[in-house]
């Protein structure tokens, strides 16, 4: 169990020594998971805990401190004025000792361990799987961990080492790269388009968690006002739809060349290109491992990167 200790010097005596001494420092650190997540539930998700523990721990923590930091009269949890106090504080230190880990990682020589990359997952398998293999061949010490999120994973926070995102970041203390370009196109089944009149043409889109992606919008106007049957959450579904008969999709070229029942539509409207960013917090760039990666993924030299202030 983590403690937090300050003292045996008489100074902390008026605020109670033994108190600091036996202070669980987990205890505060959930506090900050539920001060940014709001909930007991998602606090609970993030730690990889029940929402009940997340409930002990905060009490735990109102008694080692001698304050009450939750006003739990409604059905939701609110921060008392002194809880929103703490949490700022807890935020800060939770900072402090990421700065610490992500100083001490990139004091590194070896070039092995961990690297955790966040992206897309329909791109990470496509393309980035090729070149994390010839990554690991050259350095068999390497371990490494895909997450294939749509989501943009946290750096500051080491959700992730390395993220790819289709989406240039424009805020945040980040290393940027832009590493590729992929261009989208309507693609159907050759079957499906066979004597269909364009008027009965139906398509396939994400679910309503993408609607605001730009294929998404552009998918949206090509439709107009014609019938979207068939919605899915990810990349590969679509394209299995389109291969069965559902209709007509906006796919990225990688997932569709080579697909010999697939076949272009054509359309009057501009075609499609979205870049593609390498993006690693600033600390994490000097960790070998961590750069060993990101010029395995990067077409580019490491001369190429831009600093996101």
């Amino acid at each position: 169990m983590a403690r937090l200790i300050l003292c045996k010097n008489s100074s902390f005596r008026h605020i109670g020594c033994e108190k600091i001494h036996n202070m669980d420092w987990e205890n505060l650190r959930i506090f900050a998971l539920l001060a940014r997540h709001q909930t007991l539930s998602a606090a609970g998700r993030a730690a990889g805990v029940e929402h009940a523990t997340i409930g002990r721990r905060i009490v735990a923590l109102e008694a080692d401190l001698g304050l009450k930091l939750l006003d739990r009269r409604g059905r939701r949890v609110q921060m008392t004025p002194q809880g929103e106090r703490i949490a700022l504080i807890a935020q800060r230190m939770e900072e402090e000792a990421l700065t610490v880990l992500r100083t001490a990682a990139g004091a590194q020589e070896a070039l092995a361990g961990e690297v955790t990359i966040s992206a897309p997952p329909a791109y990470a398998q496509a393309v980035l799987f090729p070149k994390l293999m010839r990554l690991r061949r050259d350095h068999p010490k390497l371990n490494l961990i895909v997450l294939g999120d749509k989501r943009e994973a946290s750096l500051a926070r080491r959700e992730a080492d390395i993220a790819i995102r289709m989406t240039r970041p424009v805020a945040g203390d980040l290393l940027i790269s832009k590493i590729d370009e992929v261009g989208f196109s309507f693609v159907a089944a050759e079957s499906y388009l066979d004597g269909l009149p364009k008027e009965d043409w139906q398509f396939v889109s994400y679910d309503r968690e993408m609607d605001a992606a730009p294929q998404t919008r552009l998918l949206r106007q090509f439709a107009a006002g014609r019938l979207i049957a068939f919605q899915a959450s990810s990349l590969e579904m679509q394209l299995e739809a389109v291969l069965a008969g559902a209709g007509i999709a906006i796919l990225p070229d990688f997932l569709t060349r080579d697909r010999e029942k697939l076949v272009r539509v054509p359309t009057n409207l501009p075609l499609l290109t979205r870049e593609v960013w390498l993006v690693v917090h600033p600390d994490m760039s000097r960790v070998p491992a961590i750069r060993a990666a990101m010029h395995a993924l990067s077409a580019r030299g490491p001369n190429q990167d831009e600093v996101v202030g």
